[in-house]
């Protein structure tokens, strides 16, 4: 099950987690060989890098996010809050101010696919860790599966997948409101609504305020497979523009390239 993608412009490759395997997987650009890049990798989800390009690191087996020192040495960013543990840090982005934002289902602890049971201590919320102090803040836990998250290019906008809202999966958009102790978001606002039995996971927005979310089948059992697995792009207002049809579902997406212009999906296999 792959997810995450993350990509390296300053080493041409791409870092990918392989969630059920437990390992982050590394394609390079330069020979087209992909290799395992760490494993065990705590059953590594989410993938991302912060403002001095150190890897950020949803694990759901060890149920927090980490970053990778240039040496090597890992260091955990968030595994409690007030006290309580994480469920499983799902998926992340980093913002120009250097915080750290990651949602937090319980996906990776509802069985042994994607890590090991346990009883959800915490809400399905969305968390900042601010990129100065470390300090750990949740910014959201009314939502259903809190999944992919994703700034607009000016960073006033976030993004969120609820990927268990009924009676179908949505999108939402939010205001970010800053001060110099504390960030908030308001005006949550419908940005799309699946309106049927697909379902949105991971996401990436364009130098043109463009959402590009991954998608496929929400498990419904009548759900025609063909007409779902892929990528939806919406423009800023919420408008479809197009669909890319994959022969699997797509979890995640990332862009890359020496221009930034490929479009890396990370779908299924």
């Amino acid at each position: 099950w792959a997810e995450g993608p993350q990509w390296f412009g300053d080493g041409r490759y791409l870092l990918f987690s392989d969630i059920p395997n437990n390992r982050i997987l590394r394609w390079d650009e330069t020979t087209g060989a992909t290799s395992e890049y760490r494993k065990p990798s705590n059953h590594a989800n989410g993938l991302a890098r912060d403002r001095l390009g150190r890897l950020l690191t949803c694990e759901h087996g060890t149920r927090r996010v980490t970053r990778t020192e240039y040496d090597g040495r890992i260091t955990v960013l968030a595994d409690h809050y007030q006290g309580k543990r994480l469920n499983s840090p799902n998926d992340i982005v980093c913002a120009s101010d250097g915080s750290v934002w990651f949602t937090d289902p319980p996906f990776g602890i509802q069985g042994w696919w994607e890590g090991e049971p346990a009883t959800p201590e915490l809400p399905h919320g969305v968390y900042r860790i601010d990129g100065h102090t470390g300090e750990l803040q949740c910014v959201l836990d009314d939502l259903q599966g809190s999944n992919g998250l994703a700034f607009s290019p000016d960073e006033k906008l976030l993004y969120v997948v609820e990927s268990r809202a009924t009676p179908h999966r949505k999108i939402w958009q939010y205001e970010v409101l800053g001060t110099a102790t504390k960030t908030k978001l308001k005006s949550k606002r419908l940005f799309v609504d699946a309106a049927g039995p697909g379902a949105y996971d991971g996401m990436a927005v364009d130098v043109a305020g463009n959402v590009w979310c991954g998608f496929g089948s929400n498990g419904a059992a009548d759900a025609d497979l063909d007409d779902l697995d892929g990528v939806r792009v919406y423009n800023r207002e919420g408008r479809p523009l197009l669909h890319i049809a994959l022969p699997e579902r797509c979890a995640n997406v990332c862009f890359g390239g020496a221009k930034n212009n490929r479009l890396f999906m990370a779908a299924s296999h």
